[in-house]
């Protein structure tokens, strides 16, 4: 399987960064793994990644966080001048699916949507919706 570039996970919980690192990592789908512990950290590294090296192709962001929350972060990262934003796919991850929450990100035309704990099968749902691959069979 290609691997992703670059994928970046942004959750304030620094257990469910290490949680969520060591799955991916385990997975062997992502060339370069960056973790931010809120939006503000993810958009300096989102810009510094983007001018050194690779532009993260996968988002994987919390949605409630301090500093900078997940709807103010994808706020200023349109304002981001990087191209090709197109091509960056970010799934917000959440515990309370509130009908607001989903309303306010069917608005912001992100890739997705998805329940906390991020697993196997929903990373291979991504690859598989996002990025036409899969992961291998056991």
């Amino acid at each position: 399987m290609d691997k992703i570039s670059c994928t970046l996970l942004v959750d304030d919980d620094r257990i469910n960064n290490f949680l969520n690192q060591r799955l991916l990592e385990g997975l062997n789908m992502t060339e370069k793994l960056l973790t931010a512990l809120n939006g503000k950290e993810a958009l300096s590294m989102f810009e510094k990644e983007c001018r050194e090296s690779v532009c993260p192709t996968l988002v994987l962001l919390d949605v409630n966080m301090p500093v900078m929350n997940g709807f103010e972060f994808l706020e200023a990262y349109d304002q981001l001048d990087i191209a090709p934003k197109e091509h960056v796919i970010i799934i917000m991850l959440t515990t309370s699916l509130h009908p607001r929450d989903v309303e306010r990100v069917q608005q912001l035309g992100i890739a997705g949507f998805m329940n906390k704990p991020l697993t196997k099968e929903k990373v291979n749902d991504i690859l598989k919706a996002h990025f036409n691959r899969e992961l291998p069979q056991e």
